[in-house]
């Protein structure tokens, strides 16, 4: 069941990812938190594996098909990685740093704030 659990989790995350460019920190880890139970940093850390492999390629290629992107968007999602690359090993120092009551509370409220924010925007 878990396997089920998880393969419905990275399809809805794909699907938001390719509609919104969001996936992991929106979809995946409060799944994990909420209904697999997963602690804090460990849905963080799950969440991060299955950004590892190039899962975006396929809805890269049908934006770019259907010239939504060019290949300076590309090179934009490039550089974006290699923040992303430092970015990721620095939120897992600071997250490892912290309970997980503090962690679980600090994401809730960047949620807040990203849905207050998108609301109004």
């Amino acid at each position: 069941m878990q396997i089920f659990w998880m393969l419905l989790t990275g399809v809805a995350a794909g699907v938001f990812s390719g509609m919104f460019g969001i996936g992991g920190g929106l979809i995946i880890v409060p799944v994990l938190v909420l209904i697999m139970g997963f602690s804090q940093h460990t849905a963080n850390a799950t969440s991060l594996v299955a950004l590892l492999l190039p899962v975006g390629l396929l809805g890269v290629l049908e934006y770019y098909r259907a010239g939504k992107i060019t290949t300076e968007h590309i090179w934009f999602g490039i550089v974006i990685a290699v923040g992303l690359f430092a970015g990721a090993f620095l939120g897992a120092k600071i997250a490892t740093s912290l309970t997980h009551e503090m962690l679980r509370k600090i994401f809730a409220v960047f949620i807040g704030i990203v849905a207050v924010r998108m609301w109004l925007q």
